[in-house]
């Protein structure tokens, strides 16, 4: 009975929890009532992956790729895309991961390991660059489990990326943090008062340390500018995390920042900082491509 009883406070706490991350269509509707500028949705399908992708801007501007964390979905990123020099400057991608939202698996024999390896996640992802049609490499950022599978993303395209936003990243296997709950998640009878998108994350978050060894050797294939952030006050991720990307990306071109008064949710709390930090990349990325541009161009005449 008195485990009964923890079982049911450990169920209504966590559905709670789950609810202050989530929005309803009404509530979507109404964020967006009287706003000049809404986003178009998209679903982008093959016999593997079905990917839904809210966008923003117009899609001959750069392309600005935003994967989110687990749980998660688009609207996690509102507070980036309504960001008014943001959307002046890119075609926002705002992705929702296989699995989660309504990027839901069509039938495949893929087991769900499979599809929720980082692997997998980065492949499936990756096409959402095809709705972009201005020629750009795109700004990717990856927040929290999502930054993970944008470098994998980076590895596997990288003409496509031309800079890469790890935010809060969740990327050193070794320091994967669980919590006195973390094993009831995987309880049936808890799973079955849960949302679905909360115990896809709890078995992604079993599997993690695993895929992020699997990663390893993909660190060293990262070809484009890197930015990293990590908030002091963090109580998901560890900042080891930080100290591991210094030592993954030694030797490339790579900037690491420690807010010290941040928590996990840098692009909220922090968002005009996020904003700066990717137009000032995407000014250095585009002019410097111009300019070698214009030598090649002069250089052959």
């Amino acid at each position: 009975m008195i485990r009964f009883a923890l079982l049911t406070v450990l169920v209504i706490s966590l559905t709670g929890c789950f609810r202050r991350f989530t929005m309803t269509e009404r509530e979507i509707r109404a964020h967006y009532a009287g706003k000049p500028t809404r986003p178009t949705f998209y679903t982008v399908e093959d016999d593997s992956s079905k990917l839904f992708v809210a966008t923003l801007g117009a899609d001959t501007l750069p392309p600005l790729l935003l994967i989110h964390g687990a749980p998660g979905n688009w609207y996690g990123y509102l507070r980036t895309m309504d960001d008014t020099l943001l959307q002046k400057r890119f075609h926002m991608l705002v992705v929702e991961r296989p699995g989660y939202g309504k990027s839901r698996h069509p039938r495949s024999p893929l087991r769900l390991k499979s599809r929720m390896s980082i692997d997998f996640q980065a492949r499936s992802i990756a096409k959402a660059l095809s709705l972009n049609h201005s020629g750009k490499p795109a700004m990717v950022l990856g927040r929290s489990f999502g930054a993970p599978i944008a470098v994998r993303l980076a590895t596997l395209v990288p003409q496509k990326v031309g800079h890469l936003f790890l935010v809060s990243p969740a990327i050193d296997p070794d320091r994967e943090k669980f919590w006195w709950f973390s094993k009831w998640g995987r309880f049936p009878l808890i799973q079955a008062f849960l949302p679905r998108s909360l115990n896809l994350a709890t078995y992604e978050k079993y599997q993690h340390a695993a895929q992020l060894r699997g990663l390893l050797p993909y660190w060293s294939q990262v070809q484009m500018p890197v930015t990293v952030l990590q908030g002091a006050q963090d109580w998901l991720i560890d900042q080891g995390n930080l100290a591991f990307a210094k030592r993954m990306l030694k030797g490339k071109s790579a900037r690491f920042q420690l807010l010290p008064d941040a928590g996990h949710l840098i692009t909220n709390s922090h968002a005009q900082l996020v904003s700066g930090l990717i137009c000032h990349a995407a000014d250095s990325l585009y002019q410097a491509r111009l300019t070698n541009a214009l030598g090649h161009s002069g250089g052959g005449r």
